[in-house]
């Protein structure tokens, strides 16, 4: 429990907050397993004895958030990341053997794990919760003290978590920040042992600039554009109940979301019936439908126009998927945009939201090619069912991680790293690929009593030369 309780951290006590966490840091620089598993344990605690209230507050931010999908999508990721690090966390402590060459033996060597010591995480606003306590909980479980750096759109959520955080956790533990754009920037210019960034690519462009002045190591989880890829003779209406379901969820605020369609050009016509039919089915009403979101803000919802206005006046196909909307209610309904071309901005800008552009294709060649003349995205969904054809294209393409006939479910494994390539990001996390991201893993060499090594000593001599063609060889 906390020593004295603080509200959010604002700019004129981020330093202090730092320096206590990074001082506390190097004063316990191997926490054991037991300090570790009661930081897991109070960050459960957290989570499940509040549930209500954090979900409310993200409601607030969001001006309607469907309850059901913050249950589902933000504590039950969480809470089971936090059962899968204590389950393993001691075998992820241990030291790691590795092997020794001959000319080494019988000497002996290892990888030995130990904290970074004081690490910041900056938080997005679409998830707040789950992508603040999922790196949260890597970085408790490697032994770090952390700084979390809550989205200026998230206020509710950011003060919620603030005032729980000052109960369940001393001030050099855990200390959460809020704020505007300024405090964000010298939040990530701060000399963290590591830096982890979820957010948009410009944005992450910006925090490993920051991140340089200091040399700190980054973890960016980034977005872009995530194809769904429907293979040839794939029933339209199961890819499309898929695809739209993870399109759905959050109204399209997810960043892996799959952000447009290709399929063959003769099942347009049956994904669109298949889609529309889907949608009004599930999201009845869906101006007042309780399991619908809202557009996070005015801003969200003005860009996310701009994009249907852009893509139709160059001369796409705008098919809403449902008749009811609400703009004063921001919700927005799924959206298809059929025939997009490359020079439309929502073919060049991540979506993040209920848009779909759907794109055809005549080979699968032609598919892929596409995909890979493109950033290499955080995600991409397969639905085929043809292991020879799903073979060919898991190593025809590279992307951050993929789902093959679903979507958004790889994110859900805690023992597969999440992670993007290139403007999708960098470094992953999840399980004990997080633990590794918040650890140092020290190589150590232990050298034997009995060993060789005076073979190589000088005066080098016709010994060492005969030894020296052997090691040549």
């Amino acid at each position: 429990m906390s020593d004295s309780p603080s509200l959010i951290v604002t700019q004129e006590g981020l330093q202090a907050a730092f320096d206590r966490a990074h001082t506390a840091s190097r004063q316990d620089m191997m926490p054991a397993a037991a300090e570790r598993r009661c930081r897991l344990d109070a960050l459960e605690a957290l989570l499940q004895d509040h549930r209500d209230r954090l979900a409310d507050a993200v409601a607030a931010d969001f001006g309607h958030r469907s309850r059901h999908e913050t249950q589902l999508l933000e504590f039950f990721p969480t809470l089971e990341g936090i059962r899968h690090a204590r389950r393993h966390l001691q075998r992820w402590m241990a030291p790691r053997r590795r092997p020794v060459s001959l000319w080494f033996q019988p000497g002996r060597a290892e990888l030995r794990p130990q904290p970074l010591g004081c690490v910041g995480i900056v938080t997005p606003w679409n998830y707040p919760i789950y992508l603040a306590t999922g790196p949260l909980t890597a970085a408790f479980a490697a032994g770090n003290r952390a700084l979390l750096k809550m989205s200026e759109f998230t206020p509710a959520t950011a003060a919620a978590l603030a005032d729980l955080a000052s109960r369940y956790f001393s001030r050099d533990e855990l200390a959460v920040v809020g704020g505007d754009q300024s405090l964000a920037t010298a939040f990530t210019a701060l000399p963290f042992d590591h830096l982890l960034f979820t957010g948009s690519t410009a944005v992450g462009r910006q925090v490993m600039r920051a991140a340089a002045a200091n040399l700190t190591p980054v973890t960016l989880e980034l977005g872009g554009k995530s194809p769904a890829l429907i293979a040839p003779g794939y029933p339209s209406a199961a890819a499309a109940a898929r695809i739209l379901a993870g399109k759905c969820l959050n109204a399209g605020q997810t960043c892996i979301a799959p952000d447009y369609v290709l399929l063959p050009a003769d099942t347009l016509p049956a994904f669109v019936q298949a889609a529309r039919q889907l949608v009004t089915t599930r999201y009845p009403d869906l101006a007042s439908n309780p399991d619908y979101s809202a557009i996070i803000n005015d801003r969200h919802w003005q860009r996310l126009d701009s994009l249907l206005a852009d893509a139709r006046s160059r001369g796409a196909e705008i098919v809403p998927l449902c008749e009811s909307s609400d703009v004063s209610r921001r919700r927005l309904p799924p959206t298809l945009i059929l025939n997009p071309s490359d020079d439309m901005r929502v073919m060049q800008e991540e979506i993040f939201g209920p848009l779909l552009p759907v794109l055809t294709y005549r080979t699968l060649d032609e598919a892929l090619a596409y995909i890979n003349a493109h950033d290499r995205p955080l995600a991409l969904y397969l639905f085929d069912r043809e292991p020879a054809r799903i073979r060919r294209v898991l190593d025809g393409t590279i992307a951050g991680g993929v789902t093959v006939n679903d979507t958004i479910l790889h994110i859900a494994q805690d023992e597969l790293p999440f992670g993007g390539i290139g403007p999708s990001g960098m470094g992953h996390y999840h399980g004990q690929a997080g633990f590794d991201t918040f650890s140092k893993l020290k190589p150590v060499f232990h050298q034997s009593r009995l060993n060789a090594m005076r073979l190589f000593d000088p005066p080098y001599g016709a010994l060492f030369e005969r030894m020296l063609k052997v090691l040549l060889r």
